[in-house]
């Protein structure tokens, strides 16, 4: 269990941090927690590829824990909604969990086709999740999600499209960026882990 300490640590980091982060505005639709989420793909996947995927769903639990205790905090903060925890949570947790299996059942392959493959599926989950439970219209709105319905030009340009859409979509083209270039870390991280490995 020491040995994923590592995983663990790093997974509540991530997702504390994005949970503050998301607060902070970057763009026009985006916020900091979007750049700093898609991190916790690449702890699930170095954990995946060194540990084995019950290792990585471990550091996913201890995420999902870290998520829900900030989603408590927050709350009696009112810093959030029932509606937006709930979506965090079950966004990070089938997300995570996909990305999992994912890499689980490609982990034979080249190298970089699990944690590519799993990642993009991961991330399209995640957002397709989070904000369709946290925004869309299909479930009622209150004084902290009713915003994001306003009628806006799709990314400042295109038709006209709730608010969340462009935020998500935003958010999605952030993560399929990250995506890519995280398989750079995830290459020198794992084969640093497994050299320690051998070596012990």
């Amino acid at each position: 269990m020491t040995r994923f300490l590592p995983g663990i640590l790093a997974m509540a980091a991530i997702v504390l941090a994005s949970n503050i982060l998301v607060q902070f505005t970057v763009a026009t639709w985006l916020t900091w927690g979007a750049f700093t989420y898609p991190l916790a793909f690449l702890v699930t996947d170095v954990m995946n590829r060194v540990y084995g995927a019950p290792a990585a769903r471990r550091v996913v639990l201890a995420g999902f824990v870290t998520g829900v205790l900030w989603s408590l905090v927050a709350a009696g903060m009112e810093a959030t909604t029932l509606r937006i925890a709930a979506a965090s949570g079950t966004a990070f947790l089938v997300a995570q969990m996909a990305d999992v299996a994912i890499f689980d059942a490609l982990r034979e392959g080249r190298w970089w086709r699990a944690p590519l493959v799993s990642t993009l599926v991961g991330s399209v989950l995640d957002t397709a999740l989070f904000f369709g439970i946290a925004f869309a219209a299909f479930l009622p709105a209150d004084a902290n999600t009713g915003w994001a319905n306003e009628a806006v030009p799709l990314l400042g340009q295109g038709p006209l499209g709730p608010l969340w859409l462009s935020l998500a979509l935003a958010d999605w083209m952030v993560k399929l960026a990250l995506a890519l270039l995280a398989l750079v870390p995830f290459r020198l991280i794992v084969r640093n882990l497994l050299r320690r490995t051998a070596e012990s």
